[in-house]
């Protein structure tokens, strides 16, 4: 005797990572690895608000990126390290789309000097950026998080700041705070729904790096495992995962995207 077949084919599986209906900012997302995140996102169904400070234009091509690959989005100029404007932002976005579902705090500054050449105005700006700014955005994207029952905050660390590197003591600083931070905050919000968490980038093919020297960049590969520096889209796969729904018993880590430069 056959078996029995059931009546009605069996309903189609969600893919894996699939942000489709919501609603992501990516903050410094006009080039580099913020650019590539907001591709990421986009092409898992993310809506991406696309922040810049100044350059219009790029933000521009990412957004039309986005746009051609079928997406959609829309661009968010402010500044991070201005609190008022962080918050007047995200709460025009939320107004506009009814939630924010990812934050990812992406803009960042280096300015590279050894301690004993090391600036107050360079740190200062450094912290105003790097720190302050996920800060800000954290704070104000929080909110509308918790109300949904459901975030994903995301900081843009650096292996510098796990591991220390010689003429980087300020943003080495800058980068290791946003651990404590996003731990912290992951303690606030987990029973919310709103998972923090960090992505820590080793040496990555980006504007940072394309001025070095041919020496500068074999060193950095000597010292990568995986022989090659990291491409930006390296970077930008762990930061969909981190914003996915599979990600959700996931928070307060660190996740090292580093070629297995530190283990």
């Amino acid at each position: 005797m056959a078996p029995a077949t059931s009546a009605h084919p069996p309903e189609p599986q969600t893919p894996m990572f699939d942000l489709t209906g919501r609603v992501a900012l990516v903050t410094g997302a006009s080039r580099g690895i913020g650019r590539a995140t907001a591709l990421a996102l986009a092409s898992r169904g993310a809506w991406v608000a696309i922040n810049y400070a100044s350059n219009a234009d790029a933000a521009g091509e990412t957004l039309s990126a986005i746009r051609a690959a079928g997406g959609d989005g829309e661009l968010l100029p402010f500044d991070v390290s201005d609190g008022a404007a962080v918050a007047a932002a995200v709460e025009g976005l939320v107004q506009r789309k009814g939630s924010i579902a990812v934050a990812v705090a992406n803009a960042g500054v280096n300015v590279d000097s050894l301690l004993l050449r090391a600036q107050e105005e360079d740190f200062d700006r450094m912290l105003a950026t790097n720190v302050k700014g996920t800060l800000f955005l954290a704070k104000a994207a929080v909110r509308p998080m918790m109300k949904a029952r459901y975030g994903r905050i995301i900081a843009l660390s650096s292996v510098s700041g796990e591991m220390g590197n010689a003429g980087q003591a300020m943003y080495a600083a800058s980068k290791s705070a946003l651990v404590g931070m996003m731990r912290s905050i992951a303690r606030e919000y987990g029973s919310r729904g709103v998972t923090a968490n960090v992505v820590s980038p080793g040496f990555v093919e980006t504007d940072m790096t394309a001025g070095l020297g041919d020496e500068a960049r074999r060193k950095m590969i000597e010292l990568t495992p995986a022989g090659r520096l990291g491409r930006p889209e390296d970077v930008a796969a762990a930061v969909v995962y981190l914003a996915s729904a599979e990600a959700a018993w996931v928070t307060g880590q660190v996740l090292s995207v580093n070629g297995g430069l530190r283990m």
